[in-house]
């Protein structure tokens, strides 16, 4: 299969990583870049085709993949719309952007699945949030899957709008970890302890208690409630944050992400 890639920045790296020797060959995959650094370095990495502009080239893909900025989304279609097939698959991984304005954008296109991954993929540990338009057929469903499990997981959504609560709660999410794992460490060194120990500990502890959780059949309350006996120390640090409104701050956060997603997409596609 043939697969060109417009853009080659960590997302695309990520999958051609994935792809390349293993799903198809290197040089059966295509990157156009304007950046000439990084087309070198995919080029050596994995032995693929590139090029700085869109040209005929795109013409033989099976498989355009849009890997550029939501707000660089619209420039590219256009540039894509004159060497597009009708029967080319064309996955977006880009935030906000909605299929129908997408397919909009590429004259009609209707062959479209918009994904939605995450920064885990760069080592292989993505989840990605995956819906398909009604011009994909079975084959090219299953060619989208195989091409984003190059980085992870994939979850199957029938819903587009459902989409933006993906962006907000696994898109997003690696920032909540990171966020969370600073205040680990921070308390840590508060409370004696080196900088580096504070993200040993922190980062070890959220990466085992993660691969737990994935490992168990019990449900993520149960888990919780398991480490967490009245009147411990961990009992101490729970009721706090349930007093400091932490879950609730959570919650109200992932919501607000999801909101700005579909707010995005009302952006961008008004014209």
């Amino acid at each position: 299969m043939k697969i060109s890639f417009i853009g080659g920045g960590n997302m695309a790296s990520a999958l051609i990583s994935g792809l390349a020797g293993k799903f198809t060959t290197g040089s059966n995959i295509h990157v156009v870049d304007p950046n000439p650094e990084a087309l070198e370095r995919l080029r050596q990495a994995h032995g693929v085709t590139v090029a700085h502009e869109i040209g005929d080239d795109m013409r033989s893909s099976e498989v355009v993949v849009l890997a550029v900025k939501p707000q660089q989304m619209r420039e590219a279609a256009a540039l894509l719309l004159p060497q597009l097939r009708a029967d080319t698959l064309v996955l977006s991984i880009a935030a906000g952007i909605r299929g129908a304005d997408l397919s909009r954008w590429l004259g009609g296109h209707r062959a479209i699945v918009r994904t939605m991954p995450n920064t885990p993929a760069l080592i292989g540990r993505g989840i990605t949030g995956m819906v398909a338009m009604d011009g994909v057929s079975e084959a090219q469903k299953t060619a989208a899957d195989a091409i984003m499990k190059a980085a992870g997981q994939t979850v199957w959504l029938d819903d587009e709008a459902l989409i933006d609560p993906v962006t907000a709660v696994s898109g997003s999410g690696p920032a909540y970890v990171f966020y969370f794992l600073e205040a680990m460490q921070q308390a840590a060194v508060e409370l004696g302890l080196s900088v580096d120990q504070g993200r040993e500990l922190a980062v070890a502890t959220f990466a085992g208690a993660a691969e737990l959780a994935a490992r168990s059949p019990e449900s993520l309350q149960v888990l919780r409630e398991r480490v967490t006996s009245k009147g411990g120390t961990t009992y101490a640090a729970i009721t706090s944050m349930e007093q400091g409104g932490v879950k609730d701050a959570v919650i109200k956060a992932v919501k607000a992400a999801s909101a700005r997603g579909r707010e995005l997409g009302e952006e961008m596609g008004r014209n």
